[in-house]
């Protein structure tokens, strides 16, 4: 049974620094063009101009925007407040002059971020619009030029949070000499951690098999299996959100892996339904729906401490702390449909799949906002055959062999794209 809904980029476990990163880098530098109609964001073009970089956003009426700057490592995000994208994007250009990379933030009905990964500090020279002519539309053009790693924190209004003393108004001072660095032994290469929640449990049975089975001992079974081929590979850190019959609520299991600082979240399910022939193994994301109105709930709670771990968002604005968890959670949902992609493939070998493998939904275990998680659902209980499978240790140990791998696929044999 799956849980009730809750009413109220480098390799991903390397994630939580890049955020801590974050905590004080973020400034609003609004650089407003009036205007009232909504547009489409229809291409983007890079050029080369001397010692600028041209950034062209075609869009079909002007538009709004700010320009965000964030550090560590330095980007900058274009945030177009009435307008929508509507391109090819394998027609996105990358790696021209000072843009490594383009992205894109978290699409709304009205709003698009373009997020630029810069090859070096720069800063906007000059920003304006171009109205349509000679065959083009509306044309919004963003001009970069190369800065010093001074000048860029200072755009954002922080210091050079690792020589605070090196800011100045002259970007081409010397970074003062500081004390020699005293090299260390390489600290041990960290493990990732990953949480595993046996769903159910104590009061809650979770589903009812046709032979009497709670769902709740098969999940607890599976997991413990899991986490056994997890360890056994030295490869991983692992923890149970459960490790015996007992009740925990879906925010406390949740909590659990963000107290022990998991990188991968997988919560393992058996369902029940009315029509017995359905069977076959399914893998659940956040939806987009629910992930955008989690990320509202977050932007507004007074205490935004713990939204995201090593970030403290007292005293940033609204709109900062929105933009902050907009991108940590689109990060997040990307690397969670990357897993589930992963899981599919190596389930496919091994077990009956369900049609539409990779699913949607607003469960309440997946919304950590800096944790990628999966909802695995083993099988169906109203279905006799895969009851009966889902009671065999020796099936259970094909689930988790094929888990391992897709874990295995996740972190080491795949190149992230963040």
């Amino acid at each position: 049974m799956l849980p009730q809904q809750h009413t109220g980029k480098s390799n991903s476990f390397s994630r939580r620094a890049f955020f801590s990163s974050c905590a004080a880098s973020v400034l609003a530098l609004v650089l407003p063009i009036t205007a009232r109609a909504s547009g489409i964001v229809s291409l983007i073009r890079i050029g080369k101009h001397g010692s600028e970089t041209r950034l062209v956003i075609n869009v079909s009426k002007k538009v709004k925007h700010k320009i965000i700057p964030l550090v560590n490592p330095y980007r900058l995000v274009i945030d177009i407040s009435n307008a929508k994208l509507d391109f090819p994007l394998d027609k996105i250009p990358k790696n021209k002059g000072l843009i490594k990379k383009i992205r894109f933030g978290k699409k709304t009905a009205n709003n698009t971020k373009i997020i630029l990964d810069l090859n070096e500090p720069a800063v906007v020279n000059k920003t304006f619009s171009l109205s349509p002519q000679s065959g083009f539309n509306w044309r919004l053009v963003v001009d970069l030029e190369k800065t010093s790693r001074n000048e860029f924190f200072k755009s954002a209004k922080i210091k050079d949070i690792t020589n605070a003393a090196t800011v100045t108004t002259d970007k081409n001072a010397p970074i003062p000499k500081t004390k020699p660095i005293i090299l260390k032994k390489p600290a041990k290469k960290k493990k990732p951690v990953i949480v595993l929640d046996p769903g159910h449990g104590g009061r809650d049975p979770g589903a009812v098999g046709i032979s009497g089975v709670y769902e709740k001992n098969i999940t607890l079974k599976a997991a413990k299996e899991l986490k056994k081929k997890l360890v056994q590979t030295g490869r991983y850190k692992v923890f149970l959100t459960r490790e015996r019959d007992v009740s925990v609520s879906l925010r406390q299991r949740v909590k659990k892996a963000r107290a022990v600082k998991g990188d991968l979240f997988i919560s393992l399910h058996a369902d029940s339904i009315k029509k017995r022939n359905v069977r076959g193994l399914s893998v659940y994301t956040l939806s987009e729906r629910a992930s955008d109105r989690e990320a509202a709930a977050l932007a507004t709670r007074e205490n935004k401490a713990d939204i995201i771990a090593g970030l403290d968002f007292k005293g940033e604005s609204k709109e900062v702390t929105s933009i902050l968890i907009d991108l940590a959670q689109r990060e997040t949902m990307n690397l969670s449909a990357q897993f589930a992609g992963f899981m599919v493939n190596r389930m496919v070998k091994a077990v009956k799949l369900l049609r539409n493998t990779h699913r949607f939904a607003g469960f309440a275990v997946l919304k950590a906002p800096d944790i990628p998680s999966v909802l695995l659902e083993m099988g169906y209980l109203s279905n006799r055959s895969e009851e009966k499978l889902l009671q065999r240790p020796a099936y259970r140990a094909k689930l988790a062999l094929a888990a391992v791998r897709s874990v295995d696929d996740y972190f080491f044999n795949a190149q992230k794209v963040v």
